[in-house]
């Protein structure tokens, strides 16, 4: 019997999947935070992880730590387009399947994302082998720092396709309610990372020292390790949904891309911004790279919150679209933006007046202490605004609604990436113009996702059985 005739013999039916208690009725608050809580502090201990990094490679030299800082910004698209743009699209697909009671669907979901997962790794893969030095050489590498940058670069993103597969198959997991999971994976890998990175680094015992690349190195190991444990989880008897090989269907694709064909494009567009950004910072210098690069980092700190907290937004919107409970997904939207808006602005407030308590943990040299202060203390105090925008964009996720909030961050890209770099680049503007200017980009963005929520961004919803 061949393997195509056993997956059409019929098979038990599928279980019925119950919603996370309190996702569908009661309270709002507590049920967001129960599901938030978990992967906001595991994404936070995993950001630490990623700053202990830049501290570990801070005993390198400037060179090395601004090749690193070069290479962030490429990083960090592939990471968020994975978690918050085909991710999000991947947990939007699967709660509503599971709010509308379609199992069978949201199972298959699993396994149409990690063929997902593979494309987009050889993707990346490929992408920074081929267009790596022209876009470090772009945004202001030369010399050591380009060559500490095409190194690190050249070992992460060779471990592009375990990244997408943790980070898909997580996606799926929490669209369906199940945040431990992917959190205990998280966070068993994070205590490998750091323990793995400066061994690798600085070669202790018997390891050799590989500098910058021993760094790539940990990082790759680690999403490796993330891979394999969700998988054997995913074929385990524990897992609701099962990872299974399932014929291909060009409408459960449609149905991820659908929202993280859009999501993707906002990740790009927030990832252009930072590099064009950078490359505009690039014309005054290697220090300037460096404070710069250790400032931005602190951007970075609101995005395991803000995912956290999208993520349960995604779970919790999701299945009451697909419920047809559109009141009550609102409702949801609005409070986690509330709560996104206080946090992210917090930290932003905390940065601006004490900016040498982050800078200077990374450095000590007085020019990149000036810069990455003079960042911090134009650009942290609107923090707020950032943070009120991408939790909206994760509810408009779940809502299947993701136009209007990817055109606030076109807005943001114009305003910071193109405006602010051609001040630099053809009118000689210094770095608190082009922060001010990124600060004003930010502003907007948040400001312009509220108005079209406001202004009915998600339109009218049919219900499940007007769909049907």
């Amino acid at each position: 019997m061949t393997a195509l005739s056993r997956l059409e013999r019929p098979t038990a039916p599928a279980p019925t999947h119950n919603a996370p208690p309190g996702v569908l009725d009661g309270p709002i608050a507590p049920t967001m935070l129960r599901l938030a809580v978990p992967t906001i502090l595991v994404l936070v201990l995993q950001t630490l992880v990623g700053v202990a990094e830049t501290w570990f490679v801070s005993f390198l030299g400037t060179d090395a730590l601004a090749g690193v800082a070069l290479v962030f910004p490429a990083f960090m698209l592939m990471q968020m387009m994975a978690n918050g743009g085909i991710g999000g699209g991947v947990s939007s697909a699967v709660a509503r399947a599971l709010g509308a009671k379609r199992h069978d669907d949201a199972e298959a979901l699993m396994w149409h994302a990690v063929v997902l997962a593979g494309a987009f790794g050889i993707l990346f893969t490929v992408g920074a082998l081929l267009a790596g030095p022209m876009l470090y050489q772009a945004m202001g590498g030369t010399g050591p720092t380009l060559i500490a940058a095409l190194t690190y670069s050249g070992i992460v993103f060779a471990g592009s396709i375990p990244i997408w597969i943790t980070a898909l198959m997580s996606s799926a997991l929490r669209g369906a309610g199940n945040v431990t999971v992917p959190a205990r994976v998280i966070s068993s890998g994070t205590v490998l990372l750091i323990l793995l990175s400066p061994a690798l680094i600085f070669g202790w015992g018997p390891l050799p020292r590989l500098g910058v690349a021993g760094g790539g190195v940990a990082v790759v190991v680690y999403y490796l390790f993330a891979a394999l444990a969700l998988t054997l989880y995913l074929r385990s008897s524990q897992s609701r949904l099962k990872l299974r090989v399932v014929p291909l269907r060009a409408g459960l694709f449609k149905d991820i891309l659908g929202v993280g064909f859009l999501s993707a494009i906002g990740t790009v567009q927030v990832n252009l911004t930072v590099t064009f950004v950078t490359a505009a910072v690039g014309r005054f210098g290697a220090d300037a790279i460096a404070g710069y690069g250790i400032a931005s980092r602190l951007d970075y700190i609101q995005i395991p919150l803000i995912f956290g907290l999208g993520t349960a937004m995604v779970t919790m919107v999701g299945q009451n679209m697909g419920a047809g409970q559109v009141a009550r997904a609102r409702r949801v939207a609005w409070i986690g933006a509330a709560f996104a808006f206080g946090a992210t602005e917090a930290i932003g407030l905390a940065a601006a007046l004490f900016p040498q308590a982050w800078i200077g943990l990374f450095s000590d040299d007085p020019q990149v202490l000036a810069m990455g202060t003079l960042y911090l203390r134009t650009v942290a105090p609107v923090y707020g605004a950032v943070g009120l925008g991408l939790a909206l964009y994760f509810a408009s996720q779940g809502a299947k609604r993701v136009l209007f909030p990817v055109l606030a961050g076109t807005v943001r890209m114009i305003i910071a990436a193109f405006i602010g770099w051609s001040a630099v680049i053809w009118f000689d503007a210094g770095l608190s113009t082009l922060f001010g200017i990124t600060a004003l980009a930010a502003v907007s963005y948040g400001l312009l996702t509220a108005v079209a929520m406001i202004g009915g961004a998600w339109g009218r919803h049919p219900t499940p059985q007007a769909r049907a």
